[in-house]
């Protein structure tokens, strides 16, 4: 009972400071953010109370969460899965170890996408007189979600080969969407959804069905724009990346094949035929594809290369293509 009455209560700010300084010697990223992170979640707190309570001593049940957590870290789970959120386009999305934590430079790939089908003379659908885009591998369903809060006149369909991810999606679509029915789910691979497929996929769609019947040939859905932020990471780059990354993150979402580029050429080979006459194939790409991307495209009948832009370290980010005129589904 002495030892009980005699033991030390640690302050937010005491906490921060020494999580701060144990993170350091750990060789954890970030430190002194991670502390914060992980200190107000347990509390279950903003990070602005942390300072306007700095003097407030935990009680032993928030201690010993707070303490679980920390050593979850030091296991190098990210602090995205701990926490179970992430930030991107001004919004808190839930992630899960099914998704891929979404990264900063993937706003750059939504930034591009709303700069060009932002423009008045961008043609629509032809049929539905809307915006048609495709979100390929959506994943948590950040870019997916980001186009739909900023372009209220677009349809999306977001597609995922993994159900987990895709209650992960739709999860964040409910929660950070006025109209969250902007979106349209389904499972599958690239962009096989977008075929004929089997009734269980599409009940419930309704009106709102992308299978249109009775268009020609082929029921394929056209869409004015494919986005994909595909796995890219090369067999021999899996092999060492962070622990945090190659032991905890989804590996169906990072490794792209032995080079790297899988997942670009069953891409290139296949979207032509699902993009309207000028559409858009918008592609994130990795550090040092460029090239490799470029000259895929280059060899794609139907596909121009339109630009490659530059993220702000000034590496080679986002490639964007175009079907021309001569395309042939």
């Amino acid at each position: 009972m002495a030892d009980e009455k005699t033991k030390k209560q640690w302050t937010i700010l005491e906490l921060i400071q020494w999580t701060t300084h144990y993170f350091q010697n750990k060789g954890i990223q970030s430190p002194r953010l991670t502390a914060e992170l992980l200190l107000a979640y347990t509390l279950g707190v903003e990070r602005i109370s942390l300072y306007t309570h700095y003097d407030k001593p935990l009680n032993s049940r928030e201690l010993a969460a707070f303490k679980e957590n920390i050593q979850r870290r030091i296991r190098r789970e990210p602090t995205q899965y701990i926490t179970g959120k992430q930030e991107f386009w001004s919004m808190t999305f839930k992630v899960t170890p099914d998704v891929l934590i979404p990264r900063p430079e993937t706003e750059l790939l939504v930034e591009t996408a709303l700069r060009l089908f932002k423009q008045p003379a961008q043609t629509a659908d032809p049929l539905s007189g809307s915006l048609t885009l495709a979100d390929i591998g959506t994943g948590s369903g950040n870019i997916a979600i980001a186009l739909a809060k900023e372009l209220k006149n677009c349809v999306i369909y977001a597609s995922d080969i993994s159900e987990k991810a895709l209650e992960v999606a739709r999860y964040n679509a409910k929660n950070l969407l006025e109209n969250p029915d902007q979106i349209i789910f389904l499972k599958g691979d690239l962009l096989q959804p977008f075929e004929k497929p089997d009734s269980s996929q599409v009940e419930g769609l309704g009106t709102r069905s992308p299978y249109r019947e009775g268009t020609g040939s082929s029921n394929k859905l056209k869409f004015n724009g494919i986005l994909c932020n595909p796995p890219y990471i090369s067999e021999k780059d899996y092999a060492g990346l962070a622990p945090e990354v190659g032991q905890y993150e989804p590996k169906i979402a990072l490794l792209g094949g032995k080079d790297g580029l899988s997942y670009y050429r069953r891409l290139l080979s296949t979207s032509v035929g699902y993009l309207f006459t000028q559409g858009y194939l918008i592609l994130e790409i990795g550090f040092g594809q460029k090239e490799a991307v470029q000259k895929m495209i280059e060899r794609t009948p139907g596909l121009t290369l339109q630009e490659v832009v530059k993220d702000y370290a000034g590496i080679d980010r986002v490639v964007v293509a175009r079907r021309v005129d001569d395309a042939r589904p």
